[in-house]
């Protein structure tokens, strides 16, 4: 039988009170003369003392009553005798009765305010809960928030610059022109279309991109991989927003092979030196670096921007997270994307101020074994 049950049944409550009496009063009597009536008595005390706390008052009750027939009738000259008339019996079994009744209630009262106590707990708990639920609704109607507000500005404007662009081309065609447009103008047009639509097409990349890495299907499988290699992919691809900027690339010799997915990392390479661009002004300096740290290399990437400010330094990383003044176009969701391709090759990611002015960003990866 489980013991809590056993505690909790009632007869068995009584009768473990009875046998816990049974069991003293035979040790005590198998020690005869090596203990005296003080001993037995404070002997027996412990035992109801022990009952009204575990099992409650009426048990201890009946073990006080027990306890009081065991010490007159086996203990208290002449034994094998009742005298219940004897003044240091009633005593005895009025220190028992008394003993039983406190200790009894003290541990009901105690059981009771444990019980209040839980059920108190419970109750804070849910509505911890409920709270928690409530803040993490609150935090999700917010992102939406966030990304409607980024949806209506950063996709309307492109949006509203081809129905422009369109609409004058239009005007300038057909039998019924209101605006002249000469091959030049046109061309003009035609440019504005083309460079916004390229802006519609890296919003929704970056956000299909982002929507990837959050799901772990966003970087392939992890090979050893040649850091000048990742570099130069990088570089390569961001030529068109550096040229108007000087860069420098500072390569360590003889850096070891990474165990990463090389794709992933020179997206999130080319990422860091996009943003360089985009926050620094023109002919300034970009510092591209890569040397050994650890059982790591570091890849950072300098610019001589504002900076970002340090309690921005985390939250630059959270989606739609843009700093207040940025006068450059995007999502916000570039070093989210750059954190998450990062993190999914078991590496890390940390902003820190450039030597002189601007920002460093640095990631970390995994040497190959």
């Amino acid at each position: 039988m489980n013991i809590d049950k056993l505690v909790t049944s009632k007869l068995a409550r009584y009768g473990l009170s009875v046998v816990a009496v049974g069991v003293v009063t035979g040790i005590l009597f198998a020690l005869g003369t090596h203990v005296n009536l003080t001993t037995i008595a404070l002997a027996f005390l412990l035992v109801v003392l022990t009952t009204a706390t575990f099992f409650g008052r009426n048990p201890a009750l009946v073990a006080s009553f027990a306890a009081m027939l065991s010490f007159n009738y086996l203990f208290v000259p002449p034994v094998l005798t009742w005298h219940i008339a004897d003044p240091q019996n009633l005593v005895a079994w009025a220190a028992f009765t008394i003993t039983a009744i406190v200790t009894g209630e003290l541990s009901s009262y105690a059981r009771r305010r444990a019980r209040e106590a839980e059920r108190l707990y419970q109750e804070l708990q849910s509505a911890f809960e409920s709270a928690t639920e409530a803040e993490a609704l609150r935090h999700s109607e917010k992102l939406k928030s966030a990304l409607l507000d980024a949806v209506t500005h950063d996709l309307r404007t492109p949006l509203t610059s081809i129905k422009a662009s369109v609409t004058t081309l239009l005007d300038s065609e057909g039998g019924h022109r209101t605006i002249e447009l000469n091959s030049e103008g046109r061309g003009e047009f035609l440019n504005i279309i083309n460079e916004e639509t390229d802006r519609l097409n890296a919003f929704i990349e970056g956000m299909v991109q982002l929507a990837r890495v959050e799901a772990n299907s966003g970087v392939g499988e992890q090979t050893l991989a040649n850091v000048e290699e990742i570099v130069a992919i990088a570089l390569e691809r961001a030529e068109p927003v550096i040229a108007e900027h000087h860069v420098t690339v500072n390569i360590e010799r003889d850096l070891p092979l990474i165990k990463v997915e090389a794709r992933a990392i020179a997206e999130a390479l080319y990422n860091l030196i996009e943003n360089a661009a985009k926050y620094s002004p023109a002919n300034s300096m970009i510092v591209v670096t890569a040397e050994s740290a650890n059982d790591s290399v570091k890849l950072s990437v300098e610019d001589e921007g504002p900076g970002i400010p340090v309690e921005m330094r985390e939250r630059v990383f959270e989606k739609f997270v843009r700093l207040d003044g940025e006068r450059t176009d995007g999502l916000g969701l570039g070093l989210a994307i750059v954190r998450g391709i990062v993190e999914a090759q078991d590496g890390a990611i940390e902003i820190t101020d450039g030597a002189a002015k601007g920002t460093r960003i640095s990631i970390s990866l995994p040497v190959g074994s």
